[in-house]
């Protein structure tokens, strides 16, 4: 399993804990550093049944900045994955990305219902 995360973020350390606390192997990604390719977030969009849009950051200060909340909805679906793959800081966080299924955020009661069905 890979935690694509950014360390400052508290939303991740928390998971980070929490995975750390369920004896969870896991590889940590810094998201700033490393940022998804174009590839990878179509694959990690797939797996997760989630709207493309549920993969941005709207809290985040470049997606503020950017002005992308009215924006987004007159983007092409490739469009939006060229976005979120030219900035890290762009994309939610914390994703756990395991064999099995893609989750985006952290939740612990969603987390809980992923790792039972593993």
């Amino acid at each position: 399993m890979t935690l694509v995360c950014y360390p400052k973020c508290t939303t991740c350390r928390k998971a980070k804990k929490w995975l750390e606390e369920k004896g969870v192997v896991f590889k940590e990604r810094n998201i700033k550093e490393n940022s998804p390719t174009v590839e990878e977030l179509k694959e990690w969009h797939k797996k997760s049944g989630l709207s493309l849009k549920k993969f941005f950051n709207t809290s985040g200060q470049l997606y503020k900045e950017l002005n992308l909340k009215d924006k987004l909805t007159a983007m092409s679906e490739e469009e939006l994955y060229n976005l979120l793959a030219s900035d890290g800081m762009l994309v939610k966080r914390p994703i756990l990305v395991s064999e099995n299924f893609v989750l985006v955020g952290f939740s612990e009661k969603e987390w809980e219902a992923a790792f039972e069905t593993v």
